[in-house]
Parts: C-alpha cells; sequence; structure tokens
C-alpha cells in the first residue's frame, strides 16, 4: 500500500488522515501545508512541505486528497492536483453508512458515523462532517460542505460551494442555491437563493 497525499495540515486535515488510516487502504500520511516549514507536524504526522509542492510526491503517493474547509481554494487544488497527475481519493469513514446506490464524486470525504442514503448524488471534493445525514434522492454539487451534526431531509439539493453549517436542518425537496451559507442550527424549510446567507429558525436571508 502506498502513501496518501493530504494537501491541508489543520484540523479537518486530521480528521481525513484518521478516517484514511481506518479504511486501511493507506499505512502512510503525507501532508503539505503552506504554513510548512514553521509548521512541521499536524497532531501524529509529519508536515513535509508546502503546499504547491505536491507534484514532488508523486511517485510515492498513489492518490491525494484536498482537506481544506475554504469551497472555492478545495475546488482549485484538487483541479491542481489532477492536472499533475494524481488520482483524486474518496474517503469514506469504516463507521459512516453510505447506500451502495449513491454515487460520490472524486475527492469526496464521508466522515465518522455520517449517512449517505439511497439514490442521493454527491459532486467533487464535497466534505460530509461528522454525524451528518443526507437523505434519499439529495443532489449536492461540486465543492459543498455539509458540517458535523447536519441534517438533509429526502431530495434536498444543494448547490455547489455552498455550507450548510453545523447542527442546521434542511426540510425534504428543499433546494439552496450556489455559493449559500446556510448558518449554524438554522432550519431550512424553503428554497434559498443562489449567494445568499440565511439563519434562524426558519431560515431567513440577511444580506439581501
Amino acid at each position: 500500500m502506498r502513501a496518501l497525499l493530504i494537501v491541508g495540515a489543520g484540523g479537518h486535515g486530521k480528521v481525513v488522515a484518521d478516517a484514511a488510516l481506518e479504511t486501511g487502504k493507506w499505512k502512510e500520511i503525507i501532508f503539505l501545508d503552506d504554513a510548512w516549514p514553521v509548521k512541521k507536524e499536524n497532531g501524529h504526522w509529519h508536515v513535509y512541505g508546502k503546499a504547491g509542492q505536491f507534484e514532488h510526491w508523486l511517485e510515492k503517493c498513489d492518490s491525494a486528497i484536498v482537506a481544506i474547509g475554504d469551497n472555492h481554494l478545495r475546488m482549485v487544488l484538487q483541479s491542481k492536483l489532477i492536472d499533475s497527475g494524481f488520482k483524486m481519493a474518496t474517503i469514506i469513514h469504516p463507521s459512516a453508512q453510505v447506500s451502495r446506490f449513491a454515487r460520490l464524486g472524486a475527492g469526496c470525504v464521508v466522515c465518522a458515523n455520517a449517512v449517505v442514503n439511497v439514490d442521493s448524488a454527491v459532486g467533487e471534493a464535497v466534505i460530509i462532517n461528522t454525524g451528518a445525514t443526507v437523505d434519499h434522492d439529495c443532489r449536492l454539487g461540486d465543492a459543498v460542505h455539509i458540517a458535523p451534526g447536519t441534517n438533509l431531509g429526502g431530495g434536498v439539493a444543494v448547490g455547489d460551494y455552498s455550507l450548510v453549517a453545523i447542527g442546521a436542518a434542511v426540510r425534504n425537496y428543499v433546494t439552496i442555491g450556489r455559493e449559500v451559507t446556510i448558518g449554524a442550527g438554522a432550519t431550512v424549510l424553503s428554497n434559498i437563493e443562489d449567494g445568499v446567507t440565511a439563519v434562524g429558525t426558519p431560515a431567513r436571508p440577511i444580506n439581501q
């Protein structure tokens, strides 16, 4: 088994590394982060260089993943890794439950105790974080982040680069647009337009 390259040596990077090792597919983690050389360790793992130095690791690492919370930056870096010849990993923590009939794009992470139910389709570079649930027939675009403890009802659609923050709940068949931020603990009962930040119960836009 070869090493996994992880770009981004923060807290989320630790979670991704831990999940990757738990799968048994990789035995070694190579972290890169722009904080190097000031930051040389990320918990239990070494940081070996800056984020832009990934080409040096192509022979050693059979696959890579971007562990950065910024949705746009995560997608940009994933595209650069692919252009450099890396295969993007998709990491599912062993305690997560992902239906055999769900589809996950390249570079996705499904964290511990998360659920992705039948006939859901998840785009590239998506984070489905700890304990989040994505019910049947959901559609998540690219570089979406479904934060810890968030619950999406059946048939929910979430557009590219959107964040549904920690502990939010989204009613069945609601559509959330592109580049939307749903605030922590919000309850989304109706559709949310592109580019909006919405908070509260029920969730209402605050930047219009």
